[in-house]
């Protein structure tokens, strides 16, 4: 028995809870997965999983060598980073997945500048807005905006966005400008946004004096896509709330533009996660890296305005 793949296809059951999502991480038959895990229960004489229709889950005996096991895979890995010079020449695989707009306007444009200094990694890059389970999705990392919810995973916080209303001259043309939130829910229709894993629609969010006012507004049209959310802004289906690097090319050509500007909205911290017992290889430290750089550079990452100063009552940052 190939004992280092059968404790690499133990770990990987145990964080994705199937065989299926295990094998389908590994790139092995599902057969060969349970297998490899039969014949490590076997040695050890102890039984490791629990297995179910629907779920497997860990035994106490399991749970304890899945603890040494992840330690002893994450060395070996270490070891053949340093023996091969990876540390210098970071090379393999990263799964990452990243929001829809951070991915199209900000992350995918530079990235051939991490491929120029990083020519060897490989990138399979998720571009979505659902939530992604870091562990059963064998995903290295993510960029997410928002407080973090799950305390077990580790977290670097790269950046802080600003958001702020839009809408299209056409739309404002019809329906006026608004004077105070809530005239969006009297006499304006919204862009609705809902949350891809509850369907729970997210208010909009408006501070001004020490007054905070959440406004739902009336809308013919609500996505759960944040790229749509501003083609629907774009195509005068309402008004928007969106994070500045969003909106600014849209606001700098005249397609959009900012209205209740003396309000503000909360500030949304970014982040850059991973589970704390994934060995954080050289490929992995240098993206992480990288990425915190990237967005250090970026003022519209940082709260920070570069809109055109013919717009001089828009704040961005307090």
């Amino acid at each position: 028995m190939d004992k280092f793949s059968a404790m690499q296809a133990f770990v990987r059951v145990v964080e994705a809870g199937t065989f299926t999502k295990a094998a389908d991480s590994l790139q092995l038959p599902k057969p060969t997965v349970t297998r490899l895990v039969q014949m490590l229960e076997a040695q050890l004489q102890t039984k490791l999983l629990n297995r179910t229709t629907r779920r497997v889950t860990v035994t106490p005996d399991g749970a304890a060598y899945y603890d040494r096991a992840i330690r002893l895979l994450g060395d070996i890995d270490e070891l053949e980073s340093s023996m091969s010079h990876a540390k210098a020449n970071p090379r393999g695989r990263l799964r990452i997945d990243v929001g829809s707009s951070v991915g199209t306007l900000v992350l995918i444009p530079a990235l051939p500048q991490f491929h120029a200094l990083y020519p060897d990694i490989q990138i399979d890059l998720g571009v979505s807005d659902r939530p992604v389970d870091l562990l059963s999705e064998n995903v290295d990392c993510v960029l997410r905006g928002g407080e973090l919810i799950d305390q077990s995973l580790v977290a670097r916080r790269v950046g802080e966005l600003q958001f702020l209303a839009a809408a299209s001259p056409g739309y404002l043309k019809r329906h006026g400008v608004p004077r105070h939130p809530r005239d969006l829910e009297a006499d304006h229709a919204v862009v609705g946004f809902f949350s891809a894993r509850t369907g729970r629609p997210y208010p909009f969010d408006f501070h001004k004096d020490g007054e905070r006012i959440e406004v739902s507004g009336r809308y013919v049209l609500s996505v759960n896509d944040s790229n749509a959310f501003v083609a629907a802004g774009l195509a005068g289906l309402g008004i928007v709330q969106a994070a500045t690097f969003m909106l600014q090319s849209h606001i700098s050509s005249g397609e959009l533009e900012p209205v209740l500007a003396d309000w503000c909205s909360e500030p949304l911290p970014i982040h850059i996660v991973y589970p704390p017992n994934r060995h954080l290889s050289a490929k992995l430290r240098v993206f992480v890296d990288w990425v915190a750089e990237l967005f250090a550079r970026d003022d519209l990452m940082q709260r920070k305005s570069s809109l055109p100063r013919v717009q001089p009552t828009v704040r961005f940052a307090r």
